[in-house]
C-alpha cells in the first residue's frame, strides 16, 4: 500500500485522472479529512474539497511504478 498527495483542481483533471486509473485492476482510495471514497468514483471526487491536496491510497504492489509513472502529472510534493 502506497500513499501519495495529488491535487484534481478541474473538472478536466478529474476526468481524465478517473480515465486513467480504471486502467488498473487495483483498489485506489482518496482521503481528505475523516472521508475515504473510491477514487474511481467521479461522483465521490467531487463530493471532496478540490481545492486542497488528497491523500491517494494504492491498494497494489504490482505495476506500481507504472501506476506512479502515469498519476505523475497529478501529484504535488
Amino acid at each position: 500500500m502506497t500513499t501519495v498527495k495529488v491535487l484534481l483542481n478541474s473538472i478536466d483533471k478529474v476526468k481524465a485522472f478517473v480515465n486513467d486509473i480504471t486502467k488498473f485492476d487495483t483498489d485506489f482510495d482518496l482521503v481528505s479529512g475523516r472521508y475515504v471514497i473510491d477514487a474511481k468514483s467521479i461522483m465521490g471526487i467531487f463530493s471532496l474539497d478540490l481545492s486542497k491536496t488528497i491523500d491517494l491510497t494504492i491498494h497494489a504492489t504490482e505495476q506500481l511504478d507504472e501506476i506512479l509513472s502515469v498519476l505523475k502529472p497529478y501529484m504535488v510534493d
